[in-house]
């Protein structure tokens, strides 16, 4: 399955905030030394050599946007949406199949209610949309306006990525 997801990153210039959201997507996806993978793969939208995924897959996107433009701003509020969604999904899920199930049900996965769970307290991965620049999901707005807050030229990068 292909989603987007956007990390949120400091640079001075354009050409420096691409090559730091991918160096939080490298996070993402195991690429660097520390991580774990939680997708398996990633293409960001300045990658125009491959066809299927990407802007072949979702259309054109920018590589990455000041969070303070129009572009940015779009970005930014695609994705706490989706943030936003995802939680709702999964909250409601835990809610109904812990209402509904007994204990030998849920410990079977009925109705998914333990996938549910885990993607309800997951900090990346499918059901998070927004990252740090060091791949560090983005769950609640206060953390997303602390990170807004906390620097001087914020950048939003989107990647499409697979899992």
């Amino acid at each position: 399955m292909h989603m987007l997801i956007y990390a949120l990153v400091e640079a001075s210039i354009r050409d420096e905030a691409p090559a730091a959201g991918s160096s939080a997507f490298d996070r993402l996806v195991g690429v660097a030394p520390d991580a774990d993978s939680v997708f398996d793969s990633y293409v960001t939208f300045d990658e125009t050599d491959v066809t299927g995924v990407g802007e072949g897959w979702w259309g054109e996107r920018p590589a990455a946007a000041p969070v303070e433009s129009g572009a940015g701003e779009d970005l930014l509020e695609a994705g706490w949406e989706a943030t936003i969604e995802a939680f709702e999904q999964n909250l409601v899920a835990v809610r109904e199949g812990l209402d509904e199930l007994d204990d030998e049900a849920i410990m079977r996965d009925e109705d998914l209610v333990r996938h549910a769970c885990h993607n309800f307290g997951a900090y990346r991965g499918p059901s998070i949309v927004l990252y740090d620049e060091y791949g560090r999901g983005i769950r609640n707005r206060e953390r997303l306006d602390r990170i807004l807050d906390g620097v001087e030229s914020c950048w939003i990068v989107p990647a499409d990525v697979h899992y």
